[in-house]
């Protein structure tokens, strides 16, 4: 099947969204319910426990402080099913400055179509998908300074963020009450999300407008997107406990099929939510032979965060380890904030701490060090509701500390720069 008519299917794969968008009011019973405060709800997975739990569902099986609350979106009623959609276009221009740096405009995509209904007996049922177009950014994806991982044409990508693929999540999770307010749970699909790590960085409401990836994404959530997965839990209010089999190959460059599913890996994840404004999680991960780079290598992977919202703030406070199997350990720190200020003004930063070992190729006489690099990154978004969307109009700037050995690649003070539009199903 060529790209063209692939590209043709996820656009109307893609329609129930806009459709939702048309047909439903976002000042009616479709709409997510409003918080107390005057700052939008995130952009986290729809609830799939009882509405007074004291967290809000993430990526995959993650969980955020309740307080962050429920996703942006519309609903509707279909028979048994509630059905809920989201998704956002958002458009960017970014110049990366220094020698290694580029300039590109380019459009990042996600929709989500979520069902939900009751099957009796305690038990809860949710069909998941997620899609996005991000393919038509090319396999180089976008430029983004410190960024590596993954391949493009069999060459490792560095200073870019790669397109995430098509089909993002194809997966379901049945919930089972077993009494006094706590359950177990199975998740899975042939598209998902282990259980490691913090929610996915698109999912937090700590990174809701950043424009560009983490350049630790590949310490933290690089699992997003796995082609197998298959998730065992129990949890209540507070607490919850889970295990994940799944596929550690990331996703190769054919970005637009459906890879097969495996499960060679396998992960823990521990996650307390004491209050309505904290969460935690611990996880460790062994996942076999996950970069194409380091086809010999399998990865012990360990992650710890810790999440806080209040009101219209969100943050997140996360350490990384992977450990190369055989190799060395290279560790990550990451610190994110999201302030909405008021309806239309919100202020947003990140900075980033990761030793990188990839940023030069075979032959390089830097080829294999480890090289520590922070990023500060700080920017602005202007807010407007337009029926049932929001447009989010900003900007973002990033400076950068690196080793002195680093400035003949990459000169004295690189700054980046990005403009960026968002427009997002919801209020």
């Amino acid at each position: 099947m060529n790209k063209t008519l692939l590209a043709a299917l996820a656009a109307a794969a893609l329609w129930p969204v806009v459709a939702a968008a048309q047909t439903m009011s976002h000042d009616h019973d479709m709409a997510m319910p409003e918080r107390d405060s005057d700052a939008q709800t995130d952009e986290s997975m729809p609830e799939t426990t009882m509405p007074d739990s004291g967290y809000t569902p993430g990526s995959g099986t993650a969980r955020l402080p309740a307080d962050e609350g429920m996703m942006q979106g519309v609903m509707t009623d279909a028979g048994d099913w509630m059905v809920m959609a989201h998704g956002y276009l958002w458009g960017a221009y970014t110049d990366q400055g220094g020698p290694r740096g580029d300039t590109q405009a380019f459009v990042q995509s996600m929709a989500m179509l979520t069902g939900d209904r009751d099957l009796g007996g305690g038990a809860h049922l949710q069909l998941r998908s997620m899609l996005s177009l991000d393919p038509l950014m090319r396999a180089r994806g976008y430029p983004n300074l410190f960024a590596t991982g993954e391949t493009a044409g069999g060459v490792p990508l560095v200073d870019r963020q790669h397109p995430h693929d098509l089909f993002m999540e194809l997966a379901a999770r049945v919930d089972i009450d077993t009494g006094t307010d706590s359950s177990v749970f199975l998740y899975g699909g042939p598209v998902g999300e282990p259980a490691l790590g913090p929610s996915a960085f698109m999912h937090r409401r700590s990174d809701r407008y950043a424009p560009l990836a983490p350049i630790t994404h590949h310490w933290f959530d690089s699992t997003h997107i796995t082609y197998g997965v298959v998730t065992a839990g129990w949890g209540n209010r507070t607490l919850q406990l889970e295990a994940s089999a799944f596929r550690g190959r990331e996703p190769d460059e054919e970005r637009w099929g459906i890879e097969t599913p495996k499960l060679d890996s396998w992960s823990v994840r521990a996650s307390w939510t004491p209050s309505p404004h904290w969460a935690a999680q611990v996880s460790h991960g062994r996942l076999e032979s996950p970069e194409t780079t380091h086809q010999q290598e399998d990865e012990a992977r360990t992650t710890a965060s810790i999440h806080y919202a209040n009101g219209g703030l969100a943050t997140m406070l996360a350490f990384s380890a992977k450990n190369r199997l055989p190799g060395r350990t290279l560790t990550a720190w990451l610190a994110e904030a999201n302030w909405d200020i008021d309806r239309h003004h919100t202020l947003f930063g990140r900075i980033e701490n990761v030793a990188n070992d990839e940023l030069f190729g075979e032959g390089d006489p830097l080829h294999d060090r480890a090289f520590r690099v922070t990023r500060f990154e700080a920017g602005y978004a202007y807010r407007l509701p337009l029926g049932p969307f929001d447009l989010a109009l900003g900007g973002a700037l990033a400076a950068y500390a690196k080793p002195a050995a680093l400035d003949a690649a990459y000169g004295d003070a690189p700054i980046g720069t990005t403009l960026f539009a968002k427009l997002s199903l919801g209020q």
